[in-house]
């Protein structure tokens, strides 16, 4: 029988699993032997004992769960020691980075492993299940506007009382991709008055259907990539968002960037001169700041103060910010995912070579780097 073995995440801001006791009971359906890290799902509030419950082993020390797996699920990417752990022809599943870890590709390839990079999986309607980058960009937009009411020092919803009235506050998302249409929606369900910007103007009508103005920018040719992204602007592009962009911010208690591009480091789109334009309170969430940041400035887990007041954050690990609910879809993601290549007669995961999912998350196999873009 084959065995998966999930174990704890080592990575200091990772609050997330790959694996709750709800999939372990559809991962033993399946056939598999599920062995898990002591305190794997804790910083989610899945003790030891649920997992027992559910069917799964266990084990003391991560090398352990190595030494006998088939499968390895987790989050995050291994680091090299890990990979020593790992027996040839073990199937490790996660998010890889594989644009910019092509020394970790290398790696994999060098050990026989084979790697499904979980960030590659196709946004396609078949996929949608599995899509976690999907998944966990609709949690994190949701967080980024709670993060922001939290710490602002004003409530978003007008508010009509003796003493007068309080207009509601204004919220600006940059970028209408998953993440953005989530921001859109949790703001004005929670009473804002709420703008937004793409660079795609097909994303128009979404915005308006979430009850949020659009910002109208002529930015001539625009596009997007096959992955769903918005196409990297040109520098007269983007100056010219810039200038428009300013003069939305400057009217906003609240700016969520989502800009990213996928596997190329992220734009800035807000720079000093747009931040010296913004009220003094306001807050400025840089959803990109892991992949370089929209805002100039910006600092992973921090908070920076602008000379004109304005508050820019740029969190880390957003999409763990509520670590209960982004485990759960993300560890249906993972489910999922092995679910649609496991073959019940053979008890096995099969790399069905002509699948256009494995295509396009497959990285390595067989002592080769296997996926066209990082042959």
């Amino acid at each position: 029988m084959r065995r998966l073995f999930a174990p704890r995440e080592s990575h200091p801001a990772e609050t997330r699993t790959a694996i709750v006791p709800a999939t372990v009971k559809k991962f033993k359906d399946l056939g598999l032997d599920v062995s898990v890290e002591t305190g794997i799902g804790l910083q989610s509030d899945f003790n030891d004992e649920a997992y027992q419950t559910a069917g799964a082993e266990i084990v003391q020390a991560s090398a352990a769960g190595y030494a006998t797996a088939d499968i390895v699920i987790r989050v995050r990417k291994p680091q090299t020691a890990e990979l020593d752990a790992l027996r040839p022809g073990t199937l490790h599943i996660s998010f890889l980075d594989p644009f910019n870890e092509p020394q970790l590709i290398a790696d994999l390839a060098k050990r026989k492993l084979a790697s499904i990079s979980m960030e590659m999986i196709p946004r396609s309607t078949l996929a949608q299940k599995m899509d976690a980058l999907s998944s966990q960009a609709n949690l994190a937009g949701y967080a980024a506007v709670i993060m922001a009411t939290d710490r602002m020092r004003k409530i978003l919803p007008m508010m009509m009382t003796p003493a007068g009235t309080i207009s509601p506050a204004r919220v600006f998302v940059i970028g209408v991709g998953v993440a953005g249409l989530q921001a859109i929606a949790t703001a004005k369900r929670l009473g804002a008055r709420v703008e937004a910007f793409d660079t795609r103007p097909a994303v128009e009508d979404q915005v308006k259907s979430l009850g949020a103005k659009f910002i109208k920018v002529d930015l001539g040719a625009t596009g997007q990539t096959d992955q769903g992204y918005a196409q990297e602007l040109t520098p007269e592009q983007m100056e010219k968002q810039r200038q428009e962009m300013a003069k939305a911010c400057a009217r906003a208690d609240i700016v969520i960037t989502t800009a990213k591009l996928f596997g190329r480091k992220a734009p800035v789109i807000l720079d000093e001169g747009v931040l010296a334009q913004m009220q003094s309170g306001s807050i400025v969430i840089d959803f990109a700041v892991e992949s370089g940041g929209n805002v100039v400035g910006s600092k992973l887990g921090e908070e920076i103060v602008t000379p004109q007041g304005v508050r820019v954050i740029g969190p880390e690990n957003l999409e763990g910010y509520f670590p209960k609910d982004a485990s759960l879809m993300l560890a249906s993601n993972f489910y999922n995912l092995i679910e649609h290549f496991w073959d019940a007669k053979t008890q096995d995961f099969q790399y069905r070579e002509e699948d256009e999912i494995l295509k396009g998350c497959l990285i390595t196999r067989g002592g080769q780097v296997v996926h066209e873009r990082f042959k």
